[in-house]
Formats: C-alpha cells, structure tokens, sequence
C-alpha cells in the first residue's frame, strides 16, 4: 500500500496548475493512474486516484466521475476545451495542468509513495 498524499502536494509535485477554482485540495489520495485510454482507466483504476493524462475532452471527466476518481491532470500543458471544464466544475471534480509528460509526471508521483493502479491490486 502506498502513502496517503493530498491533492495539494501533487499539485506541488508536478508544479500544476489547478483549472478549477477553490477546489478540494485536501482530498488524500494513494494510488495514481496514467492512461490516455479511458477504456484502461475504467478496468485498471481504483476509486479515490488521480488520473494523470493528456486526453483533454469531457470523456475524461466523465470516466473520472464514473471511476470516482479524486482528480484529473492534464500532462503537457494541454489545455482542456471549455466543455470539459464545465462538466469538471459540475460534477466537484478537481483539474490540474502540469507542464510535465506522462511519464515524467508519473515518476514524480511514483517518488513521493503513491502506488499505480494496477500494481496495487
């Protein structure tokens, strides 16, 4: 089992940006998942995660609502459309943006304790 970090260490960690304003940053989360397949993050992920990727469009927050998943960070800088941004707000779930890749972002993670996915199963 991994460690328990709080979204506002990961938004540090990856030196993120938070898209949604006054989001709940004191969430803990242990596990983390990277996928741009939401297929994957559906089988694979476990509930309370964060979803690290650079599928931008509102079947992200969509899976991570289905997942209940804590959080999602886009990786690259991408910039998520309107829409997803919208839905984000909507449905409590919080939006982060690091300039970082997804494997760079993962490994960052994966330094602080936070175990993926799929190996923690």
């Amino acid at each position: 089992m991994g460690v328990k970090i709080t979204l506002q260490k990961v938004l540090e960690t990856l030196e993120a940006e938070s898209l949604i304003p006054d989001a709940p940053l004191e969430r803990t989360l242990e596990y983390a998942c990277a996928s741009d397949l939401m297929s994957d993050v559906l089988t694979f992920s476990r509930p309370k995660s964060i979803l690290l990727t650079g599928l931008v469009t509102p079947q992200t927050v969509r899976t991570a609502e289905v997942a209940d998943l804590l959080a999602v960070c886009f990786v690259f800088g991408k910039e998520p459309t309107g829409e997803t941004i919208r839905l984000a707000k909507e449905t409590g779930i919080p939006l982060f943006r690091t300039p970082y890749s997804l494997f760079t972002a993962s490994g960052m993670l994966y330094a602080l304790g936070i175990t993926s996915c799929r190996d923690s199963k």
